[in-house]
């Protein structure tokens, strides 16, 4: 009775074993379709195909210019790309074309992935009419660009005082939170414009200001892109120490040049 009782269970069970083996088989095959899938995608990367088709790749854009310092261009429905122009726009630099509707096509550089090198730019003079005014003639050329490898070498500059000068000489490139100040004095007969970088601590304190002696375009482009901000992370190359009578009295504690503005 046991015996048959056994067999009957055998019987009954042969049917999901079956399924069971289809099972596994079927999920091997698809793992094995998907290994040989992704071993395919890593040896035509390795090779270099996918980086030459992302090289050569060319990205269109249109919509209306809402910064636009020196060579860079800032188009919000662009993707978020910063758009260089390698020469000029036929009438003067990028900041003639702020406010008015382009389209266009730019390179996209893996190496550098939050730009696009503007191969041609047209203007809309009405409703179905275009001009150009720029037809990329040079090589490829930018020195003050800082993408995010270059940004995270920069250390944060803490603990800042008047009287503790040791925190920020012997550094030469730092970063610092805060927001930028316009003073507007008159030397002689000329008016001249001073900026400070006024610093904030965690609870948006001020501790100190630095003088900034020069902006990059790049800089003053991330501060027209970002106005809607006041404040901002400073990158910056340290350079001589204000007097110490001056810091004691002011509170302004280095000049500097600025050379990166962003949200972090």
């Amino acid at each position: 009775m046991a015996f048959r009782t056994l067999v009957s269970t055998q019987r009954k069970d042969k049917p999901k074993e079956i399924t069971r083996v289809l099972g596994l088989s079927l999920m091997a095959f698809l793992m094995v379709i998907v290994c040989s899938t992704a071993c395919k995608k890593s040896e035509e990367a390795a090779s270099g195909k996918e980086v030459l088709e992302a090289k050569e790749g060319v990205i269109e854009f249109e919509g209306i210019v809402k910064a636009g310092v020196g060579r860079y261009l800032f188009v919000p429905e662009a993707s978020g790309f910063d758009i260089i122009i390698q020469g000029q726009v036929e009438s003067g630099d990028a900041d003639t074309l702020i406010d008015k509707e382009i389209r266009g096509k730019g390179e996209f550089s893996p190496d550098k992935p939050s730009i696009l090198v503007a191969v041609s730019i047209d203007v809309k003079e009405a409703e179905d009419s275009w001009r150009n005014v720029f037809t990329r003639t040079e090589e490829f050329v930018i020195d003050d660009y800082i993408d995010l490898k270059t940004r995270k070498e920069f250390q944060v500059l803490r603990g800042i005082s008047y009287d503790k000068n040791e925190g920020w000489e012997g550094v030469e490139r730092v970063k610092i939170f805060g927001k930028l100040e316009k003073e507007t004095v008159t030397e002689g007969e000329e008016q001249k414009d001073i900026y400070r970088i006024i610093i904030l601590d965690e609870k948006d304190n001020e501790v100190g200001k630095i003088i900034a002696d020069s902006f990059t375009d790049y800089a003053q482009y991330y501060i027209e892109k970002l106005n809607l901000f006041d404040k901002l992370w400073f990158y910056i190359n340290v350079k001589e120490t204000v007097d110490w009578r001056v810091r004691r009295r002011t509170r302004e504690l280095f000049n500097a040049d600025v050379l990166f503005c962003g949200l972090f």
